[in-house]
């Protein structure tokens, strides 16, 4: 009897020990990173204008489903907006703060979620380069990227197993869009 006893004891240990394991914190050794890139045949500070104002965010992100707050304009550093999303089967409101704005070059907005971080998207722009190797002021290489990190072992074991796939699937898709609504815009 006491062996049967012992036996479910260390049962019990062991599976609040495996449970414990998978939801503790990671010490942030597990990082992301989601990063694509397109060109795109419009002058660099079109595209980004068009990229930085985020009520132009869900005619072009899948997962962009609304935006509240400042939406009008290209956000400036430290202006934030309030983003409702659906990302890979998964919603809720994210609020993003502009941390960099380098216009027309680099924008960078980092994202805060029932109080928890939830990543950085950075977007960078550069003239693209013409057949003849000279850069293009009609042409914008775009490259977006969304870094995040596992905050748990479950989480980098989803991320790992499904996650990341479906999150770099709706950012390809993202960019693909991007291109096709600023190109079907009338040149400048």
């Amino acid at each position: 009897m006491l062996v049967r006893h012992r036996k479910l004891l260390w049962g019990f240990v062991f599976a609040a020990l495996t449970v414990g394991a998978l939801v503790a914190p990671l010490p942030g050794l597990d990082r992301t990173a989601i990063h694509d890139e397109v060109v795109i045949s419009r002058p660099p500070a079109q595209v980004f204008d068009f990229v930085a104002t985020p009520r132009h965010w869900p005619a072009w992100h899948p997962a962009s489903l609304a935006v509240a707050g400042a939406t009008d304009h290209p956000l400036e550093r430290g202006e934030r907006v309030a983003e409702t999303f659906m990302l890979a089967r998964r919603g809720g409101v994210v609020v993003w703060t502009v941390i960099e704005s380098q216009p027309p070059r680099t924008w960078s907005i980092e994202g805060v979620a029932a109080g928890h971080r939830v990543g950085t998207i950075t977007y960078r722009l550069t003239p693209a380069m013409s057949p003849s190797l000279t850069p293009s002021a009609e042409r914008t290489r775009f490259e977006r990227e969304f870094r995040y990190r596992s905050p748990t072992l479950l989480f980098a074991l989803i991320n790992w197993l499904t996650l990341r796939d479906q999150l770099q699937a709706e950012s390809t898709e993202a960019v693909r869009r991007l291109k096709s609504l600023l190109e079907a815009q009338p040149a400048p």
